[in-house]
């Protein structure tokens, strides 16, 4: 058997790939990979988008956005935008939970300072479906709801609305169990007083 000097064959120049068709080959193939983990990720994206839309659109209506569909987008934007920063794919919906009320907080807190700068204050118009789907004492908790302190009603929303227990509400709000139960105790008790003052 005929015994190859390494330090030969490291010098000799291989024949199947040159430097730049290796760098080439290299490129190539991390296209590739990418390409395909685009495309994982934009069918998990559109997968998350056709089961959780409408609950999202929900949850930021009942929060108070003024603009939920846009709310919404934006959540499912940021979502695709740190997608690969997620450490896990199943807290996807807990992350987009997360931005839509972070995104209502913020925009909520922007047209409250838009509103003292401006002379005549315009009523928000609600679209005529949102009208004709309500009810007289729906339209009158939604609009009590509103008027909740922040916490207050995201706490509400995500506990009678979303359904999660304390533990999960608290994770969410970032807050501790007690104070979970301390704004849904005294958003209930200013809900039902509302409601019960106008019967």
């Amino acid at each position: 058997m005929k015994r190859i000097r390494m330090d030969a064959l490291a010098a000799s120049p291989s024949p199947e790939l040159s430097a730049p068709d290796f760098n080439e080959a290299i490129a190539v193939g991390r296209q590739y990979v990418e390409g395909a983990a685009d495309a994982e990720r934009e069918a998990a994206i559109a997968r998350l988008f056709d089961v959780n839309y409408t609950p999202l659109l929900r949850l930021a209506a009942l929060l108070g956005a003024d603009d939920p569909e846009n709310i919404v987008a934006e959540a499912f934007y940021e979502l695709y935008r740190k997608w690969r920063k997620l450490r896990a794919t199943d807290s996807a919906e807990a992350y987009l939970r997360s931005v839509v009320r972070n995104l209502t907080r913020m925009r909520i807190r922007h047209l409250q300072v838009a509103r003292r700068h401006v002379d005549d204050p315009v009523e928000s118009d609600t679209s005529a479906e949102s009208k004709a789907l309500l009810n007289d004492d729906q339209r009158v908790l939604i609009s009590q709801l509103g008027r909740l302190p922040v916490r207050q009603r995201e706490a509400l929303v995500l506990r009678y609305w979303l359904g999660l227990r304390e533990k999960e509400i608290a994770d969410e709000m970032g807050i501790s169990v007690g104070s979970v139960k301390t704004h849904t105790s005294r958003g209930l008790a200013a809900l039902t007083s509302a409601m019960e003052a106008r019967r």
